[in-house]
């Protein structure tokens, strides 16, 4: 090995380009961010909170839709830079809590309406007829 340092190829014809820095967009391409975040609230974000709150009134499709369009709106944000995070994040949590609590009072439901049957096995009461008997005499005279 020598001490001398490695050959740098020339500089191309007028020089480098000018580093990124204020006043200069950064340069294209994959491992960047974006140069302007995108305007606006991921619309999935929204979808994801309204749905889970209309979940928590009525247990069901809303919390599972909510859940499912939260983890989208994130995936989303992340790519894109939106706003929402909060409302997506939100959303999932909801729709998480009213699936969990929907599956608890189902259980206490199935339980306490298992308990409240109750088998009687004992005989059925016995049947007395009373029959008031008229004498036959009675029955001609009339």
């Amino acid at each position: 090995m020598s001490d001398q340092p490695p050959s740098y190829p020339p500089p191309p014809p007028g020089g480098y380009p000018p580093p990124p820095g204020p006043g200069y967009p950064p340069p294209p391409g994959p491992g960047y961010p974006p140069s302007q975040p995108a305007s606006g609230t991921n619309t999935f974000a929204i979808v994801s909170l309204v749905a889970s709150l209309l979940g928590w009134i009525c247990v069901g499709v809303g919390s599972v839709v909510g859940v499912v369009f939260g983890f989208l709106a994130l995936n989303q944000i992340k790519q894109t830079g939106q706003s929402g995070r909060g409302l997506a994040i939100a959303g999932i949590v909801i729709g998480i809590i009213s699936i969990v609590g929907g599956i608890i009072y189902w259980i206490i439901v199935m339980i306490t309406a298992g308990s409240n049957t109750q088998v009687n096995t004992s005989t059925p009461p016995a049947v007395v007829i009373t029959v008031d008997q008229q004498s036959p005499m009675a029955a001609v005279a009339a």
